[in-house]
């Protein structure tokens, strides 16, 4: 069973960008779909955007199209976001999620990190 431990977060000012981590371990990385979701204070989780088992197709939701980018190396074992021009909406904490099916919602993902927080502020 694969684990997942995501770093990167931080507090940043509107414009600003940041690179999201996702380690796993404990299991074979390349056979998961992998994604990050998002969760801000009172608001569900969301899809943020996926990526397939090779890395070769890549899913964005509106919110984050042009601006986020995903990216895996599966000889590491890490999955990435790069974040950019960052906008407050974008708080919250930020989950990376391995599943054996890629899509936006929460149960197509069995795997989950604890979460790292990204803040920004106006």
């Amino acid at each position: 069973q694969v684990q997942l431990v995501e770093s990167g977060g931080g507090l940043v000012q509107a414009g600003d960008s940041l690179r999201l981590s996702c380690a796993a371990s404990g299991g074979t990385f390349s056979l998961y779909r992998m994604a990050w979701f998002r969760q801000a204070p009172g608001k569900e989780r969301e899809f943020v955007s996926g990526i397939s088992r090779s890395g070769s197709n890549q899913y964005y939701s509106d919110a984050v199209k042009d601006r986020f980018t995903i990216s895996r190396d599966n000889a590491k074992n890490r999955m990435y976001l790069e974040m950019n021009d960052l906008k407050p909406e974008d708080t919250g904490a930020y989950y990376c999620a391995a599943g054996e099916t890629l899509g936006n919602a929460v149960e197509n993902y069995d795997h989950w990190g604890q979460g790292t927080q990204v803040t920004v502020s106006s």
